[in-house]
């Protein structure tokens, strides 16, 4: 039996794999039930393991003659949605899956069932990274800082995900790309100190309000008239508070958001000119401000001779016409992004949605459902990537 025919034998256990974690969704790294599941299976599948990163889990499976040791990631975490899909296996904790990262488990736990029955013709070692943590918690970040990539150390990293993240990605697709496939993120905070006075005498203190409006449209300018116009950048003030009564002059604004980018020297740059443009207009306006730079994740950036091989893979699982080759990177983050800096690989993605069973939401949203007849799929270019990893 070869690896796509044995990948289609496990498919019903993989659509149970997914839905029984659909059903227990939890947040960043309290992921006590989901964590117990995944080990639950490992150890029915007898594969050894350790925890990590808290609920994390690396699990090994030892080839059967040296080689390479190849890593395989899946994230775990959920978000808090409330979910609306109205499928007979739906959340009600209030938590839901609406990124996928059921399917992700569910895959890798396909892909480990698949590669532990032919390890005595695996060399080398695959480790299985279950992460927790990827929404915005930094779990990738603790992963690794907890041993993950070494132990055996790591030679090559790969990870997918499902849904709709490319339009040109269509159902049962792959879609893979050389160099950054997804964008750097860098969130930031900016609080804005005024003096307040009664509205009707404005003369008498600082209106933080307005030096916040003004640092707020100035930063919109950074990236329409600062940035060359053949680089991706993108600048979004998600969240502003402040203000204690209608007739009050705030003394105090607290702003956030964060810009994407792709190229280093971008996300530099306008660092630096978010905090000039601040405190320049806060100082021309009276006022004082704090900018906090509070990080965020850098860009996924794949190994143009690993794409290469996940393209070869896909095409002998899924034909060569259903591999997408993504020509413009995507806006969004990923904090695979952590691994890959590490260690050379690649990212790539499963097309899941399918508009003729209505499957059409986007990511984060309480609707947002996979198409469970694409999931043999990630288990089998999983396991062929791993068979085809150069020196194995």
């Amino acid at each position: 039996m070869d690896i796509k025919e044995m990948a289609r034998s496990i498919h019903q256990d993989v659509i149970k794999w997914r839905r029984d974690l659909h059903r227990i969704p939890e947040i960043g790294f309290e992921l006590d039930r989901t964590s117990g599941y995944i080990r639950g299976c490992l150890d029915q599948l007898g594969i050894p393991y350790h925890l990590a990163a808290r609920t994390g889990i690396v699990a090994l499976i030892e080839g059967g003659s040296p080689g390479p040791t190849v890593a395989l990631r899946a994230d775990m975490d959920a978000l808090p949605i409330r979910e609306e899909t109205g499928l007979s296996f739906a959340s009600d904790n209030g938590n839901m899956h609406a990124c996928g990262h059921d399917a992700h488990m569910a895959m890798l736990l396909g892909t480990t069932k698949i590669i532990n029955n032919m390890r005595d013709k695996l060399k080398g070692r695959v480790k299985l990274l279950f992460q927790p943590g990827e929404e915005g918690y930094g779990g990738a970040a603790e992963m690794i800082a907890g041993g993950c990539l070494e132990n055996p150390s790591v030679d090559t990293v790969y990870g997918l995900h499902v849904g709709q993240i490319f339009p040109a990605v269509g159902t049962g697709q792959i879609g893979i790309c050389a160099g950054p496939i997804l964008a750097a993120s860098t969130a930031f905070k900016v609080t804005v100190k005024g003096k307040s006075t009664h509205g009707a005498l404005p003369h008498l203190g600082v209106d933080a309000i307005i030096v916040a409006a003004e640092i707020i449209l100035a930063l919109q300018k950074i990236v329409s008239r600062e940035i060359d116009p053949l680089d991706s950048a993108v600048l979004t003030v998600g969240t502003i508070e402040g203000g204690e009564a209608l007739n009050i002059v705030a003394p105090r604004v607290t702003f956030g958001g964060d810009f994407r980018t792709l190229h280093d020297k971008d996300r530099k740059f306008i660092t630096a000119r978010l905090e000039e443009l601040s405190y320049s207009i806060a100082k021309a306006n009276r006022a004082e401000v704090e900018v906090d730079i509070l990080g965020g994740y850098p860009p996924t950036v794949n190994n143009p001779q690993l794409a290469k091989i996940v393209i070869e893979a896909a095409s002998g699982v899924i034909g060569k016409g259903n591999v997408v080759e993504i020509k413009k990177p995507n806006m969004g983050t990923e904090d695979m992004s952590l691994y890959l800096e590490k260690v050379p690989g690649a990212f790539f993605v499963l097309g899941t949605g399918n508009p003729e069973k209505g499957i059409t939401y986007p990511h984060h949203n309480s609707k947002f459902n996979v198409d469970e007849e694409t999931l043999w799929i990630g288990p089998a270019l999983f396991a062929r990537l791993v068979f085809d990893c150069p020196g194995n």
